[in-house]
């Protein structure tokens, strides 16, 4: 991202510490919140955008799911707090800001454990989702051509790449995609030079 952006198009706020709490000793504070690892971080993005045109409001949301986001409420959205994801996130409220919207970036923590285990398990279903329909395409395409299953191979590790990217949190189905895949890819080999 651009280092002239001014801080009057977006904002970032990192609430931590005695800076939420003013009336609170920072001391006690940071005892019960700095103990967390860097995992239970995560960077948010609050965005707004105009109805009209709808193209923007479309272009954002399919970066957004590209992306693996949790969907928090309407226009939040969170992604595990990493320099890959704030600069990702980052670019998103750029482009917010460019259509006429609004967007800020917060990083922080939720205070329910239990919530943050339910949003892992929400992106972590998805993610799951689509290793499964990786390895089901590739066993589907196993009986095919050896032209459809070239292309196949090529676009399914494609494809696996990209879900890779959001896979945040180490899906158990992602090794199956991965075997899946590679097994199409072996298998076409030997059909090839048999």
């Amino acid at each position: 991202m651009a280092a002239d952006v001014s801080p009057a198009h977006r904002t970032i706020l990192q609430p931590w510490s005695h800076l939420c709490n003013p009336g609170r000793s920072s001391v006690r504070l940071a005892a019960g919140v700095m103990g967390m690892g860097q995992a239970e971080d995560w960077v948010l993005l609050a965005y707004r955008l105009p109805r009209v045109p709808s193209t923007p409001r479309s272009a954002v949301w399919r970066k957004l799911k590209r992306l693996g986001v949790a969907w928090l409420g309407d226009g939040l959205v969170a992604l595990p707090a990493d320099p890959r994801t704030r600069e990702q996130l980052e670019w998103v409220a750029e482009e917010v800001t460019d259509h006429g919207g609004e967007a800020t970036l917060w990083r922080g923590r939720p205070l329910d454990v239990s919530a943050a285990s339910v949003i892992v398990s929400r992106m972590t279903a998805a993610v799951a989702a689509e290793y499964e329909a990786v390895t089901a395409e590739a066993a589907a395409v196993d009986i095919a051509d050896a032209a459809a299953r070239r292309r196949a191979v090529t676009r399914l590790r494609r494809e696996l790449h990209r879900i890779q990217a959001r896979d945040f949190f180490t899906c158990p189905q992602s090794e199956a995609a991965r075997r899946a895949v590679d097994h199409l890819a072996a298998a076409n080999t030997a059909r090839t030079l048999a």
